[in-house]
């Protein structure tokens, strides 16, 4: 059927769209569907359509051609491209795989290099995608999405370089007072025809809601992991020349009065200044200050939506149950949601320690 019915009511519907106009070209037929938004990710979606379906013709829906949007209550709520397709002859079932329109980004590059001293990073941003979409792009709209036009970066890179579009803009929300990024699909024509909005947002981050074990959600795991303590950080940047690389040297002088010395060294061969080396350095040692606890938890059904829970937003999670104890303030780094073939929809959220997030974000 071409429609799921979600709990409470939620119905939920797929759309095959062409990539590069976002034209509606069909209504899916689904029998199962998952999707996730990531951090600063493309995040990734599965739909499965009957193998034998009309509107599963290999003539008109092709991986790295056909565009994907989801949407709940008529509302688009997942948008991007499919890229593989697998088909399950004795199941009788195709399964579609997409990830975000920031996927696209992956498989673009500055061919012609790129020269831009002490620009505000908004404008970088913008003046990235009125690059990429002058070019058979995907027409991605920013406008007002891109906030925060104070901070200044630097982003230079040779015409032999081939730079990645989408690791730039990574690496640019990675920085210090970097930003958490996403794709917002959207009607330009009900319907008809979908479009997607880059959205920027400070780490600040927000922290309206309290998850509580066994009240509203279930808590199914926490992992504890301290590979990424750092109390010396190396970032090693472009070649200067003479065979020596830039460098840049941060120390967390407080952890290495606490545990033995543990270095970590990034490499970036495209940073050609050692004052962001440095604070690449810094954002490596800040993220590693403390072990990181990783939460997963599962809502409980009719209470909130997909898009309820931004990633790099905050939620307050409160579970006790033995070892896993606390009460306490997490970022969202990605939420899952799934509808299986009865319409019964599933959200979880994966969840890391804010602090993280606060300390490679100093003011």
């Amino acid at each position: 059927m071409a429609e799921q019915v979600g709990v409470m009511g939620a119905r939920y519907a797929v759309l095959q769209t062409n990539a590069k106009t976002g034209d509606v070209v069909t209504r899916l037929p689904v029998t199962g569907l998952s999707f996730t938004h990531t951090l600063n990710a493309a995040g990734t979606a599965s739909v499965g359509i009957p193998l034998f379906a009309p509107e599963a013709d290999p003539a008109v829906l092709s991986p790295g051609i056909s565009g994907l949007v989801i949407t709940r209550d008529g509302a688009p709520v997942w948008g991007g491209i499919i890229w593989t397709a697998s088909a399950d002859i004795a199941a009788g079932t195709l399964t579609l795989g997409a990830s975000g329109y920031h996927s696209h980004y992956k498989g673009r590059v500055f061919v012609n290099g790129w020269t831009a001293r002490t620009v505000p990073q908004g404008d970088l941003l913008k003046s990235w995608f009125t690059y990429f979409n002058a070019d058979n792009g995907i027409g991605t709209v920013f406008n007002d999405g891109i906030k925060d036009p104070t901070v200044k970066r630097t982003a230079v890179w040779t015409r032999y370089e081939l730079k990645n579009a989408g690791e730039a803009i990574e690496e640019l929300a990675d920085n210090i007072n970097g930003f958490n990024f996403r794709y917002m699909p959207y009607w330009v024509s009900q319907g008809k025809k979908v479009g997607h909005t880059f959205i920027t947002t400070t780490r600040a981050g927000s922290s309206a809601r309290t998850l509580t074990h066994r009240v509203n959600a279930d808590v199914t795991r926490v992992g504890y992991d301290s590979t990424a303590l750092c109390t010396v950080a190396y970032a090693t940047g472009a070649d200067k020349g003479n065979g020596e690389k830039l460098v840049g040297i941060f120390e967390n002088t407080e952890l290495a009065a606490r545990m033995p010395e543990r270095v970590t060294v990034g490499t970036y061969q495209d940073v050609k200044e050692t004052q962001t080396l440095i604070g690449k350095a810094q954002a490596t040692v800040n993220a590693g200050s403390a072990p990181a606890a990783i939460p997963e938890l599962t809502l409980y059904p009719g209470q909130y939506g997909p898009l309820d829970f931004t990633p790099g937003d905050y939620v307050a999670v409160d579970v006790d149950a033995g070892y896993v104890a606390f009460l306490d303030e997490f970022a969202v780094t990605e939420c899952a949601t799934t509808v299986d073939v009865n319409g019964t929809e599933s959200i979880r959220l994966a969840l890391a320690n804010k602090e993280l997030f606060i300390n490679a974000n100093p003011s």
